[in-house]
């Protein structure tokens, strides 16, 4: 008897139990957790949409709870779209959520073009009714007016001025013989599956403050997509191209920044760089076969490869800093120069003749699985001919088959002002105290990176002048 009504207590309990989750919490005073106050969307090109943010609201009782409704307060003519749990529109009624359950509503943005050169703001909010309560979520973007170009192919040329943003879908070519020439404070958002092709000139005319400098990277300016390597595949030059300059571009966040292919077609370098800055290139910072660049003060910095010069050609890099360190986006596995007069195609060696000159450079790399930084590989069958005049490297031994200009590399940290990985900050300027302060040889570079003066007498290493 005694346990036939213990079972039957038991069972009762049961019953009650299922009986209350089954039943509606009408109180307003219901726990319920809504896992925003604010959605924000950074930049969102006008017509180009965004991502999709999210919340959920959450029912943290023992009962059912029945939201009246989620209404998106702007109606139907909000740049705002919401999907409640599956049901789409300005406001979905009656939903049920489960007890200690929840649902999600996804939020995503499209802005309409207006007149506007400068980024505007738009707003709108959500109301969550439940048991007499009301609970909102604000929503907040910045809209930014753009010059849209899909598929493009310039085939006259083209000065694009700094009025407003240049968005790349699809492709942007640049026919032979055609020169897009980019002016000063331009910014080019290119998007994941756009190459930039130039088999014409591109000619930027960047400047040394920060406004004035022309960027590149990938159309993804919320988080975490904004840091992303190989957001945009990166700019080509193949065999045609040729006299192409880039003066204060900064190129961030690519596949591979720059890939050249193929000797100049005339006697200038086929590529120019003065004053750049090469990051977070996911395979590659630049990567050549058998072509000719001209580097003056130029950072190429936290790339899978950050220079691999191959197959041979003509190269000249001055005052450049080459460093890489391993961080949550890219393991620094390669070094941070590779150069050889050859390359292997189906196991069979195809050697070009090389000249390569590094003057004033630091090549220098950490956190990762490289004992030397800077590689040299040789086929006899054509010249090999790599010189480095003064710089500061990171090597167990002197890489075979270079020439070394007196004096000596030094081999020991840059000490620059500060790596830190974790925050994805770098500075590579030099501390007080770095080897490589004074120890450059003068090569009629005037300034540095910052467009600041470089002294007479001994310059420092690398594309920063310790001021």
């Amino acid at each position: 008897m005694k346990k036939a009504f213990g079972l039957l207590i038991l069972s009762v309990s049961v019953f009650l139990f299922a009986c209350k989750k089954d039943s509606f919490i009408t109180s307003p005073d219901a726990q319920v957790t809504i896992t925003a106050d604010t959605l924000k969307y950074d930049t969102v090109f006008t017509t180009a949409g965004s991502i999709t943010g999210t919340f959920k609201i959450i029912n943290e009782n023992n009962q059912k709870l029945k939201i009246s409704s989620v209404k998106l307060m702007g109606g139907v003519s909000s740049p705002f779209k919401m999907n409640v749990d599956g049901f789409t529109g300005p406001e979905v009624n009656s939903l049920e959520i489960a007890a200690n359950d929840s649902i999600y509503v996804f939020v995503s943005v499209i802005i309409n073009q207006n007149t506007s050169n400068l980024p505007f703001i738009i707003r709108d909010s959500i109301r969550i009714n439940y048991n007499g309560n009301d609970r909102w979520v604000q929503l907040e973007a910045w809209g930014q007016n753009a010059h849209f170009f899909r598929n493009r192919k310039i085939t006259v040329n083209e000065t694009w001025i700094n009025d407003l943003p240049y968005v790349i879908l699809g492709s942007l070519v640049v026919d032979t013989n055609k020169i897009l020439t980019i002016d000063k404070g331009c910014r080019i958002y290119v998007h994941a599956d756009a190459p930039v092709i130039v088999d014409g000139t591109l000619q930027v005319n960047g400047q040394k403050d920060s406004i004035d400098r022309v960027y590149f990277r990938g159309d993804r300016l919320d988080d975490p997509y904004k840091d992303f390597p190989a957001s945009w595949p990166g700019i080509f030059f193949p065999g045609p191209s040729k006299d192409n300059v880039l003066n204060y571009a900064v190129l961030k966040n690519s596949y591979q920044a720059l890939a050249v292919q193929d000797p100049s077609p005339n006697a200038n370098p086929k590529v120019e760089l003065n004053q750049c800055i090469i990051d977070n290139a996911y395979d590659a910072g630049i990567i050549t076969l058998n072509s000719s660049i001209r580097a003056v003060n130029c950072l190429i910095s936290n790339c899978g490869r950050n220079l691999y010069l191959v197959k041979g050609g003509d190269y000249q890099f001055t005052h450049c800093t080459v460093a890489s360190y391993s961080n949550s986006f890219i393991l620094h596995r390669d070094p941070v120069l590779t150069v050889s007069n050859y390359i292997n195609v189906n196991n069979v060696a195809v050697p070009k003749n090389l000249t390569a000159i590094f003057t004033n450079c630091i090549f220098w790399g950490e956190g990762g699985l490289i004992d030397s930084e800077v590689v040299a590989y040789k086929n006899n069958a054509a010249v090999f001919d790599a010189r480095f005049n003064q710089v500061l490297w990171k090597v167990p031994s002197t890489p075979a088959n270079v020439t070394i200009i007196a004096p000596a590399p030094i081999n020991q940290p840059p000490v620059f002002d500060s790596i830190d990985g974790a925050h994805r900050y770098y500075s590579f300027r030099l501390k007080n105290g770095s080897p490589a302060i004074d120890k450059g040889t003068n090569a009629g570079v005037t300034i540095d990176l910052d467009g600041k003066p470089r002294p007479f007498g001994l310059p420092d290493l690398g594309c920063y002048e310790k001021q």
